[in-house]
């Protein structure tokens, strides 16, 4: 990549130095600028042919439209503030959009892609809901460059991001691949075990079918017993302070296992609740409620005893009084086979919930004795940490190319680097 010769001050804050024979003009010089309309939650319609635009893509369709052509669309409320998108053909744009008219001689994807360098979300008004102003975007500076010049930077970013958009989409393939092998084998193994000269039998179950012929069909009941608790995210006067293990160290913790962390959230907690709602090695906690059924009944095993070290009351916990073998516990709740009698048993209607009975009357497949139950979590632990560095690797990968993307997006638009016809 070759630079310009020359470069001057661009005298904007987020830019620093221009190419010597850029300008610099306002956002107000290069395009129009509309928040969009209303539509009634009730003209949604999955069957209708026009796309409707909220501030982060697409949120449906409906059967009317209130633009036409190809435009940028910057998000203009909360988190989405200064998202950018490009919407073409037929569609409707909401008040949560602000519609880009750009003017002539502008290319579409040199502005969308400046607008989106620029980082609009910094310049978002403070408050509960933050929200773009209009009129201060269209007060903003940002490099200008003749017409011709826009149409050299928008082919390089469509060539080039092309083709990175390619491999990150072959890439993320190749992990969900192994991904879905990863829950194959567990499924396979914590299901069928790993004898394949086994007898089997019926297990009764439609979503499971045959199992080995001398596992044991049992309720989670009759493993232990399964709590509530009533330790909240609150300090109170005159109560212990303790560490809180909470819903999202279970939901979105990859390992499935639970130790010993400085990093808990802090909490007090009254003597009660300290001599009840402890958590101790092999105890399992479950994220009883969610806001989609795909992703309820979430579990992560204690694998130490934790001091000082209670659970939230959005968790449920598991005390066995049968002994299981502590990294099985990872396996035999955290497969396709529990998530369907879980997805089957949520109920509600903004926030999917299991209740008490639908633990306790849980189906577990089990393995009779702790050393067959070693040997397939044994096996797991070994298979499922191989294609874990696989994906990771993967990750890193994708990772890698995104910043790539955005690194030459980023030069090619602020003159970085310069676009010729032979780039």
């Amino acid at each position: 990549m070759i630079k310009y010769d020359k470069y001057k001050s661009s005298e904007i804050n987020w830019l620093g130095d221009i190419p010597n024979d850029w300008e610099v003009k306002r956002v107000k010089d290069l395009a129009d600028y509309q928040s969009g309309n209303y539509i009634d939650a009730m003209e949604f319609d999955n069957e209708a042919p026009y796309p409707v635009y909220g501030g982060n893509g697409i949120r449906g369709n409906c059967n009317k439209y209130n633009h036409f052509g190809d435009y940028i669309l910057i998000g203009r409320q909360g988190a989405l503030c200064g998202n950018i998108n490009y919407a073409k053909d037929y569609f409707w744009a909401t008040e949560h959009a602000v519609v880009v008219y750009k003017k002539k001689n502008i290319n579409i994807t040199w502005l969308g892609e400046l607008l989106r360098v620029m980082n609009l979300n910094q310049y978002a008004l403070s408050a509960a809901q933050p929200g773009l102003s209009v009129e201060k975007i269209k007060r903003l500076e940002l490099p200008f460059v003749p017409f011709k010049t826009q149409n050299l930077i928008a082919d390089f970013i469509n060539t080039k991001t092309q083709a990175i958009d390619k491999k990150i989409n072959l890439l993320t393939q190749k992990a969900n691949y192994y991904k879905e092998y990863r829950k194959g084998l567990i499924n396979e193994a914590v299901c069928k075990g790993l004898d394949k000269n086994v007898k089997f039998k019926d297990s009764g179950i439609d979503w499971i079918g045959k199992i080995p012929e001398h596992w044991d069909i049992v309720r989670l009941k009759s493993l232990g017993y399964i709590e509530t608790s009533s330790v909240n995210k609150k300090i109170e006067q005159n109560e212990d302070l303790i560490k809180l293990v909470n819903y999202t160290d279970v939901y979105g913790n990859p390992e499935k296992e639970i130790w010993n962390d400085e990093n808990y959230m802090v909490v007090s907690a009254n003597i009660k609740q300290c001599q009840s709602k402890f958590l101790k090695k092999g105890d399992v906690l479950f994220t009883p409620s969610s806001e989609t059924i795909e992703d309820i009944g979430v579990s992560a095993v204690v694998m130490e005893n934790l001091n000082n070290t209670l659970y939230s009351y959005h968790l449920l916990r598991l005390r066995f009084s049968k002994n299981v073998f502590l990294n099985f516990k990872k396996y035999l709740f955290n497969n396709d086979f529990v998530q369907n009698y879980f997805s089957k048993s949520a109920t509600g209607t903004t926030r999917k919930i299991l209740g008490l009975s639908a633990f306790n009357n849980l189906l577990v497949i089990l393995p009779p004795t702790i050393k067959e139950q070693e040997e397939i979590a044994h096996y797991l632990d070994q298979k499922t940490q191989t294609i874990d560095k696989i994906v990771s690797n993967i990750n890193t990968q994708i990772q890698t190319l995104k910043e790539l993307r955005k690194t030459l997006i980023n030069d090619a638009v602020t003159g970085k680097i310069k676009v010729t016809n032979n780039i």
